[in-house]
């Protein structure tokens, strides 16, 4: 037996054809449709207390203030309570306004868990209740039924989105077009054209207000993005502040370093090859390193940076910052413990650059106030600590026109060199800033013997 496959493939067709504009827009819609308003519509969504840290909840008591978060679900409870009135007020008395106002209170109690779940209720409410309710009057939506609808449309409008809302206002006119056509003879007079001008109205507002929160979010998430990439950046440029302060530091020592190779063997008599050789290799490793270190220095150069004419400073320098800034008003004294000496010249360069924007953020968020910086000199290394007391008139002070990001670039100073540092308020209002920078031993002692 021979079993023979035989493939057929599907002629070009209408199925193959690219579809209009107006056909995709049509299958959108019905799919926005389909998914704001069947796609599990009775699903289960309770609406949530009410955040009471507002500035008038914010005052009540304990008590009070959890009730405040109830809020929302009395109001909606409020107001099935008058659509319930309304619907037995105008219905014919007995059962049937005992039921039309039930039917009119039901659906405005499920928005406050099935939203979507309680418009289509209010539908079936109010074809119910126009059956149930007397003949006279408005019509398709007797009072208890209009009064409910609308806050049905309102409080599901409120919770959903405002494509939700656009598509139950379409149906609702719908709904009230064709029960005008097929039933509206026997009536004196119909209410859809009011109901749907109020509810337009309404859903105005509800979509407005949607459209400035959602705005809201977005400037405040665009505030925190800028705010991050702005710490990042400022970050950055501390870094590479530290870098080409550094700079000068680093190539001095490697100068050093390949004049001497160069000049050491003259110093000996008929040095061995070996040790010619090997201050050879000294003094070019030396000058190739100078080299790189200027092209690094080159990439992080700003296009309007100006290499500074003076050397860098060092703690020596330390009197003139403190003269200055005494000119400026503030009252500052300075304290130095420990055996005074010299510390590699990062070292001195880190603590002077602290020192400084120590002082500088004094002068800016407490004008007035009076400040100590302390110097110490201990075995590991050094230690620096600068504190200021509290302004005189902390009311007083207005808001600092600074970047906010001195306490950055010396965590970044102090990071580089593998020390410690807080900065934290004290107890009297004032501010300090305690920082260590390890020096180990046999570093000092070659930077001394230099």
């Amino acid at each position: 037996m021979t079993e023979t496959t035989h493939t057929q493939t599907t002629p070009p067709g209408p199925a193959d054809r690219t579809r209009s504009p107006e056909f995709r827009l049509a299958a959108d819609a019905l799919r926005g449709l389909r998914q704001d308003l069947f796609h599990q519509a009775f699903a289960y969504r309770p609406l949530p207390r009410m955040a009471v840290d507002g500035p008038l909840t914010r005052h009540l008591s304990g008590r009070l203030r959890a009730y405040a978060g109830w809020t929302p679900h009395a109001v909606v409870a409020a107001g099935g309570v008058v659509a319930m009135a309304a619907g037995v007020t105008g219905a014919d008395a007995g059962a049937p306004a005992l039921l039309c106002g039930l039917l009119a209170l039901a659906p405005v109690l499920l928005t406050l868990v099935r939203p979507v779940g309680a418009f289509w209720l209010s539908f079936a409410a109010t074809a119910a209740s126009s059956v149930l309710g007397s003949n006279w009057g408005s019509w398709p939506w007797l009072p208890g039924s209009l009064v409910s609808h609308l806050l049905v449309l309102t409080v599901v409008a409120i919770r959903t989105r405002p494509r939700t809302a656009a598509w139950m206002w379409l149906l609702t006119a719908l709904y009230g077009f064709w029960a005008e056509t097929a039933f509206g003879y026997a009536h004196y007079d119909t209410d859809t054209a009011p109901l749907l001008v109020v509810s337009a109205l309404v859903l105005l507002v509800v979509t407005v207000r949607h459209i400035r929160r959602q705005a809201e979010q977005e400037v405040t998430a665009q505030q925190t993005v800028t705010e991050h990439e702005r710490s990042r950046r400022t970050l950055l440029e501390e870094r590479t502040t530290i870098a080409r302060e550094l700079h000068d530091v680093v190539a001095h020592h490697m100068s050093v370093v390949a004049i001497q190779a160069e000049a050491a063997p003259y110093r000996v008599e008929n040095p061995p090859p070996e040790l010619e050789k090997a201050f050879a290799t000294i003094r070019e490793n030396a000058v190739a390193a100078l080299t790189e270190l200027r092209r690094v220095l080159g990439v992080v150069r700003a296009e309007d940076y100006e290499a500074p004419d003076a050397p860098q400073p060092t703690l020596a320098d330390l009197d003139g910052l403190l003269a200055n800034v005494r000119e400026a008003g503030l009252t500052v004294e300075k304290a130095v413990t420990g055996a005074v000496r010299e510390l590699p010249q990062g070292v001195e360069l880190s603590a002077y650059r602290i020192v400084q924007e120590a002082l500088s953020n004094t002068l800016r968020h407490a004008p007035g106030a009076s400040a100590r910086v302390e110097i110490g000199y201990v075995l590991g290394g050094l230690g620096v600590r600068i504190v200021n007391g509290p302004p005189p008139a902390p009311s007083l002070l207005k808001p600092s026109p600074g970047a906010g990001h001195g306490i950055t670039g010396m965590r970044e100073r102090v990071s580089m060199l593998n020390g410690e540092m807080t900065a934290v308020p004290t107890a009297e209002g004032g501010y300090e800033v305690t920082v260590f920078l390890p020096v180990p031993a046999a570093t000092a002692a070659i930077e001394g013997e230099a």
